[in-house]
């Protein structure tokens, strides 16, 4: 796509969540340069300690377990939750890919969704990390990403899993580094999965979409940000010719073959146009997408702001694929 020069205006707010965006401006902003990731960092390590309990009062056994990292790398840490009141028959596997622009996390954070899902559902939730960029850039992500879900596959039923029920699931850059996973699977003839819950993904380095511009300064990763964690993982290679599908699956010529995907973005956030161009061309390429724009929804309001109807109604649609994908 061409520069946009003289973007319009952004798509206003849902009323409710700008209510809560505003006031919270100075704590949330839009912007992230180089020189604030430590910064960032820290703040995120504060977060982590201070999350809820991965048992969710009980109601799942949680360990933390080491298994074989990409060749010639460190082994890849994986938290495991298994429901206490399991049945004898295995249960389906949420593979759960955390989010934080490739810079930030790990494999606790966000892990609060899809153990949500599962404990609605009854399933095994897998979280994974991975190695963070600037000082690990592509493939060390999307490798560490594979590994885990390569062990996981071949140990479901050591940890209650069905390894014919594994379903991919991230957010945000855990979103990206999902779709990512997909297409390796695929081309590497990797552990069939049946889905991929894709929410608000970072899918294209290029970031210069009509929503990447609109929302420059504005809401909740802009530009600013988004050119900052690109630039983390890829160097000097963000934004040119030969950048991988495997770190940018939006540079991917053929989205055939891939399994049933869940897509959904805010319309008034930077990710919004890059997420309906993924959908639209798994379409193209005779594939199985359901795709959400959430009106007014900023880069993830359903944290930020998880009473209000917008929130509701995104993780009800998300729950209500994941029912119906494991259903069959």
């Amino acid at each position: 796509m061409p520069p946009v020069h003289s973007p319009s205006p952004p798509p206003p707010f849902d009323p409710e969540l700008a209510a809560v965006l505003e006031p919270a401006g100075d704590t949330v902003p839009p912007g992230l340069t180089p020189d604030e990731i430590p910064t960032a960092r820290r703040g995120a390590s504060k977060e982590l300690a201070e999350l809820f309990d991965v048992t969710m009062g009980g109601a799942f056994e949680a360990e933390e377990r080491a298994v074989p990292g990409p060749g010639g790398a460190p082994d890849v840490s994986l938290l495991i939750c298994r429901p206490v009141a399991a049945p004898a028959a295995p249960l389906p596997v949420i593979y759960h890919v955390h989010g934080g622009g490739m810079i930030l996390g790990h494999n606790r954070a966000g892990v609060e969704a899809p153990l949500d899902w599962a404990r609605e559902l009854g399933a095994v939730v897998v979280s994974v990390e991975y190695r963070l960029a600037p000082e690990h850039p592509h493939p060390a992500p999307v490798e560490d990403v594979y590994a885990g879900l390569v062990w996981t596959a071949g140990h479901a039923e050591e940890i209650g899993g069905d390894p014919d029920r594994i379903v991919l699931a991230g957010a945000s850059a855990g979103g990206g580094l999902t779709a990512a996973l997909a297409l390796l699977l695929r081309d590497r003839e990797g552990p069939p999965v049946i889905g991929q819950l894709l929410m608000y993904p970072m899918l294209d380095d290029r970031n210069d979409t009509v929503s990447s511009h609109q929302m420059a300064g504005v809401g909740v990763w802009d530009r600013t940000a988004n050119d900052t964690a690109w630039t983390a993982l890829l160097g000097d290679r963000r934004g040119g010719p030969g950048v991988s599908p495997y770190a940018a699956p939006a540079r991917a010529t053929d989205l055939s073959g891939l399994p049933p995907a869940f897509l959904d973005v805010g319309s008034a956030e930077t990710f919004r146009d890059e997420v309906v161009a993924y959908a639209s061309r798994i379409w193209g390429c005779g594939g199985v997408a359901e795709l959400h724009v959430w009106p007014g929804g900023f880069h993830g309001f359903d944290g930020l702001v998880p009473r209000a109807s917008l929130s509701r109604a995104a993780r009800a649609a998300r729950l209500a694929w994941l029912r119906r994908l494991l259903a069959g």
